[in-house]
């Protein structure tokens, strides 16, 4: 467990598989809906650059890991790529069946992946790598379900890199976000831990180093909307 950066606090999050599914559950069919609300549309933005980085071919195997109600593999499977998306919370994948019939759901969870060795061209990740337990131990099971040569795209919440950024963003994690979230989904225990652990989440740099210790190469990363969010690229070796 990660603890706050600058802070001397001892507490850390529950990370536990089945906590993580049950708040994801409880939130999944306002869970779209909050992410535009709170990011002010910006959430859509960061998912088209990961899918510009992704750079899905006409045939391609993909896995969309964390992919929840299916958002992020739209714009994947619509450039004719085949998306699997995986998900531990089994009421985000009822509702991503009932919006998108035409996509595959199965559940999974990311330790311990329900795929063969070498079974993608290429994974993607969007803002759910934080949420679980082992990130190193996610970063190789990706290695392993992931083709020699093939590629990785992991999109998250990540630190600003400009000291008045993170001035100013301090509070919107802190209350902000919390409130405006409980007020849509009723669930403000489930946003104050989502803001929690982006605070608690390690730095662009931390990330890529665990990327190569994992098995990737060319690993590297651009930050987005000065930090707030970080693009991962990486291939398999």
């Amino acid at each position: 467990m990660l603890k706050t950066e600058g802070s001397d606090a001892a507490e850390t999050l529950n990370k536990d598989p089945a906590e993580i599914a049950a708040r994801f559950t409880r939130i999944a069919r306002r869970y779209d809906l909050v992410n535009d609300v709170v990011s002010m549309g910006r959430s859509r933005t960061w998912r088209r650059v990961a899918v510009a980085a992704l750079a899905p071919v006409d045939g391609e195997l993909i896995l969309d890991l964390a992919g929840g109600t299916g958002t992020s593999a739209v714009p994947i499977a619509e450039l004719g790529a085949r998306v699997t998306v995986c998900d531990i919370s089994e009421g985000m994948l009822e509702v991503g069946r009932q919006r998108h019939p035409h996509l595959v759901f199965v559940a999974g969870n990311a330790l311990a992946l329900p795929f063969e060795t070498a079974s993608f061209d290429a994974a993607t990740i969007s803002f759910g790598l934080r949420n679980m337990p082992d990130t190193a131990a996610v970063l190789r099971e990706l290695a392993r379900v992931v083709r020699p040569g093939g590629r990785l795209v992991i999109a998250e919440f990540s630190h600003p890199t400009n000291v008045a950024l993170r001035v100013a963003y301090a509070p919107y994690l802190r209350f902000i976000l919390p409130t405006v979230a409980g007020l849509i989904t009723g669930d403000r225990d489930s946003y104050t831990y989502f803001a929690e652990s982006i605070k608690q989440w390690p730095a662009q740099h931390t990330l890529a180093e665990l990327l190569s210790g994992a098995g990737w190469q060319e690993v590297s990363f651009q930050n987005l909307h000065g930090g707030i969010v970080a693009l991962h690229l990486a291939k398999r070796s």
